[in-house]
């Protein structure tokens, strides 16, 4: 199980934890919660360079289609083919293996992002 206190979040309800200069990013339980049953995910391109606050993606329900936000500037590393082949892997597993995208950045800047308190604030309680 991942330590969820150890990450960081975006208002957009995305979650961020950084290995060197590599953010991995995923949506939180919440956003899949709120999503439904996750049936399409579009994802950027390796090689793309990606601005925060700017929409990079997709994902699709059966209930509605959601934006991916960048929850930071900087380029696409990886991309998390099994999530596109098999979208259930969102709803299942939002905090492991329904990442979505890896990004390298500056460092520094993945402090401006929400803790877990503050996220749990935003959501007015929800985990």
């Amino acid at each position: 199980m991942t330590d969820l206190t150890a990450l960081k979040y975006t208002a957009e309800h995305e979650w961020v934890t950084l290995d060197g200069d590599t953010a991995t990013v995923g949506i939180t339980e919440y956003a899949a919660d709120k999503l439904g049953d996750v049936v399409f995910v579009e994802l950027p391109a390796v090689g793309t360079a990606v601005t925060a606050a700017t929409v990079v993606g997709e994902i699709e329900s059966t209930k509605s289609v959601g934006e991916l936000y960048a929850p930071l500037t900087g380029e696409v590393v990886a991309v998390n083919d099994a999530v596109v082949d098999d979208p259930s892997l969102v709803n299942a597993d939002p905090f492991g293996a329904g990442w979505l995208v890896k990004i390298t950045v500056d460092p520094a800047a993945v402090e401006g992002l929400l803790d877990r308190d503050a996220y749990i604030s935003l959501t007015g309680g929800a985990e």
